[in-house]
């Protein structure tokens, strides 16, 4: 599932191209057609992410609301574009007079509606702070983890806690400071959490600039390849079984809250 630096990417990619002309939206599929008939030909005002949420804000007042989920998907095009190819759940072109036109194809989202706002409200709302947004508050997301007795390794993937953080992140970040992902978060101290929110905001920057989660440090970075070819190297993610780059214990994996959860015994020990 897409984390929350790829969603503010996106954000910033349809604002930079969409946000301050017409756009035109459709649903090839049909899913989505109602919807985008309510927007089809107004202005997009604005483009935002919150945790992993995107958020199109129209001059109409209406917002179109993305969840991509485990399978969603913006693939960009020329414009003008060609006939949709698979399953488009909501296609866009458009642009600020004076600029190239651009286009875009949303498919298999897990959400992809129209929101008031105050529905819009509602949503954000019930979300934890999002790193990447200007004025997050780490201390709202320690005041329900100091007080659960919930492993931090949930409670980071909980999206009321901390907004946008996914498996990767969760995983990597607990290796970087010797946390156990199933230490209790009230056995969590307040140093610990405000040097973690540091150290979030920090990689989530990095990934939402060069587009990848970059999460070993350059003196670790070496030995046996990432889990994918076209990913960087993680200390623990997809690793199970793998010798920690660190200190060779074999990489522990089970099953969180039917989320693969990877540590490290030795580094993260209980």
């Amino acid at each position: 599932m897409p984390e929350g630096h790829t969603l503010h990417r996106l954000a910033r990619l349809h604002q930079r191209r969409l946000a301050g002309g017409v756009v035109r939206v459709s649903s090839p599929q049909g899913k989505f057609a109602e919807g985008a008939a309510l927007v089809d030909g107004r202005v997009l005002i604005r483009s935002e992410a919150w945790g992993k949420h995107l958020l199109h804000h129209y001059d109409s007042g209406l917002v179109v609301h993305v969840h991509l989920g485990l399978y969603g998907a913006f693939t960009e095009s020329e414009v003008p574009m060609g006939e949709p190819v698979g399953q488009v759940r909501m296609r866009l072109f458009g642009g600020p007079d004076g600029q190239p036109g651009f286009g875009t194809d949303l498919r298999g989202p897990t959400a992809c509606e129209i929101l008031l706002p105050p529905e819009v409200a509602a949503l954000t709302d019930r979300l934890g702070p999002d790193p990447l947004r200007r004025g997050a508050d780490p201390d709202r997301a320690w005041r329900r983890i100091r007080r659960s007795r919930r492993p931090i390794g949930a409670l980071l993937m909980d999206q009321q806690v901390v907004a946008g953080v996914g498996n990767v992140y969760r995983a990597e970040l607990l290796f970087r400071h010797h946390i156990s992902p199933h230490r209790p978060g009230t056995d969590l101290s307040v140093g610990e959490w405000s040097e973690m929110w540091t150290d979030l905001l920090a990689l989530m920057r990095v990934g939402v600039r060069v587009g990848k989660m970059v999460v070993v440090r350059p003196e670790h970075d070496h030995g046996e390849p990432s889990y994918a070819p076209d990913r960087p190297r993680t200390y623990v993610y997809r690793r199970a079984g793998a010798p920690c780059r660190l200190c060779g214990t074999p990489i522990a994996h089970q099953v969180m809250q039917a989320r693969n959860l990877f540590w490290c015994s030795t580094c993260q020990p209980s």
